[in-house]
């Protein structure tokens, strides 16, 4: 049962750690450490992801800035109080921890697939230029009856598809994590520099049977990529 629950939340990611270690929390006498890995893109740009690694797995009294690493585990989230409301925290939970010389140009170096259900009504926009975007709250079920809640991002024709769906229903997606920058007004006067995590949706099925609206007359299809 448990390893049926681990295959619906999958995350591969490689790329160069550049930060160091620090503490998280300890279970049952095993240390939890985060770090920072840097993920290139296809463009020019990069994605800098928090990754949590137990101290079994890596000499986290090591400094391994600059090195280059595999990661495969899950994307994990849990609420943080601060600022009198909750807020979500999201890493990757490393499982295996691999050093590596390179990554190869043929490798997927970000993915992620989820499996999971839709625990808020898709918000569903358009931008300035007409691109089509719609967001997704993700409850992926975890053993011992946890559960983690995940963003996602869809764009395009997933987003006109995902724009459908309801609270409840079972979907599976494909895509990368993704980092974002922000700005957060804390007040009249100060603003601190945040950063949002999320999946970037490629690919998004329907796992239930719920009938979705016809479009234009024609049938929706259950598959869609970008």
């Amino acid at each position: 049962m448990t390893d049926k629950l681990i295959e619906n939340n999958q995350v591969v990611v490689m790329g160069t750690i550049v930060s160091d270690f620090t503490y998280s929390h300890e279970i049952f006498g095993e240390g939890f450490y985060m770090v920072d890995v840097e993920v290139e893109r296809l463009s020019d740009s990069s994605d800098v992801i928090p990754v949590m690694i137990s101290e079994r797995l890596i000499n986290v009294e090591e400094d391994y800035k600059g090195c280059m690493i595999s990661v495969t585990g899950q994307f994990r989230s849990y609420n943080r109080h601060e600022e009198k409301k909750n807020r979500l925290i999201l890493s990757v939970f490393a499982r295996e921890v691999e050093f590596i010389e390179q990554v190869e140009e043929s490798a997927k170096s970000n993915q992620i697939y989820l499996d999971g259900f839709i625990c808020k009504e898709p918000i569903y926009r358009k931008t300035p230029l007409g691109r089509e975007i719609a967001d997704l709250l993700i409850a992926v079920n975890r053993p011992y009856g946890k559960s983690d809640y995940i963003p996602c991002i869809c764009w395009g024709r997933n987003a006109r598809f995902a724009s459908h769906f309801s609270v409840g229903a079972r979907c599976a997606i494909w895509g990368r994590i993704q980092s974002r920058e922000y700005m957060k007004k804390i007040s009249d006067e100060e603003v601190m520099r945040r950063v949002a995590y999320e999946v970037s949706v490629s690919k998004l099925e329907l796992l239930d049977e719920m009938q979705l609206p016809e479009e234009n007359g024609k049938e929706v299809f259950h598959v869609l990529t970008t």
